[in-house]
């Protein structure tokens, strides 16, 4: 995903002269195609996010268009304050891109987790919370995050990660991708746990179960319209992510079905429980640590809908 998404930008730099780059000390290598090409609009400005996310504010008042990129704990938590009053509070149009997100540094730690960044930044007014699935959304949420007029918070995940699409889809901000068809469950998926959720619905065809799958690559605003669908469609819809239960995507799902009792589908969701991880190892052993797993969300999927 960080590469798609160091070569998105490179090429969005030719076409946007108002575009800047600020890096938090990070992926200094991974953007040297981007500084050849535009080496007066990219700033490392250090360890220091707090300072990093004013300075893009600032920006954004002289009519820039800033990009902020580093860590997701250290873009997002450690600087929230800024956030909210510097950039939220004056609806500036700085996109936030947090690389690693969820448990993509588990090797790394806690410090390094980030499973409640969805909750807070969705919480925030004039916030737009982009996850995009695979490197070919990152593209395409990219493209869109800049034609957009306000804050967004770009979800990344880090490398390696299996490609869904094909190509480039075309993405708009607040409309769900359908990735796949089904007729007997839904599930919705939000971020890098894309490839997991598709796999997870090949396995339940092997058990004769017919699996719809959504990419929702935009968390807020969320795509009401399949909400309202799939809700009154199936039985069972399940939503999926590499974040916590509390405040994240199947939250906001849950607040949806709470407005609108009229929808009789059982809603099942899968993420990280309520605590912290202390033990370490990398990101598939902390997907097993949390259950999320394509054997163990499997077996819950079908205990449920018998």
């Amino acid at each position: 995903m960080r590469n798609a998404f160091a070569q998105e930008l490179t090429a969005l730099a030719k076409e946007e002269s108002r575009l800047v780059f600020l890096s938090g000390d990070i992926g200094n290598k991974l953007f040297d195609a981007f500084k050849a090409e535009c080496p007066n609009r990219f700033y490392n400005c250090g360890v220091a996010e707090q300072n990093m996310m004013g300075v893009a504010a600032g920006l954004a008042k002289s009519g820039l268009r800033p990009i902020v990129y580093t860590i997701t704990p250290f873009v997002t938590t450690r600087c929230y304050e800024q956030i909210r009053v510097d950039v939220c509070y004056h609806n500036l149009p700085v996109i936030i891109a947090g690389v690693g997100s969820g448990l993509s540094y588990a090797t790394l730690g806690p410090t390094h987790h980030s499973l409640e960044d969805i909750a807070f930044l969705r919480a925030l007014p004039e916030m737009t919370v982009l996850c995009p699935g695979d490197a070919m959304e990152v593209r395409a949420c990219l493209r869109a995050a800049l034609k957009h007029s306000g804050p967004v918070y770009l979800r990344l995940g880090k490398k390696g990660e299996p490609v869904i699409h094909k190509e480039v889809p075309k993405v708009t901000i607040g409309r769900a991708l359908e990735i796949q068809r089904g007729k007997d469950i839904c599930l919705l998926s939000t971020g890098n746990i894309l490839p997991l959720a598709v796999d997870a619905a090949n396995s339940l065809a092997d058990s004769r179960l017919s699996v719809q799958v959504f990419s929702f690559h935009t968390v807020k605003p969320l795509d009401t319209g399949v909400l309202e669908e799939v809700l009154a469609k199936y039985p069972l819809v399940v939503t999926l992510e590499e974040h916590g239960l509390l405040g994240g995507f199947g939250s906001a799902v849950a607040e949806w079905r709470a407005d609108h009792p009229e929808s009789k589908a059982r809603l099942l969701r899968f993420g990280t429980r309520d605590e912290f991880m202390h033990s370490n190892g990398d990101q598939d052993f902390a997907r097993a640590y949390f259950g999320l797993t394509r054997e163990n969300i499997c077996k819950k999927i079908m205990e449920v809908y018998k």
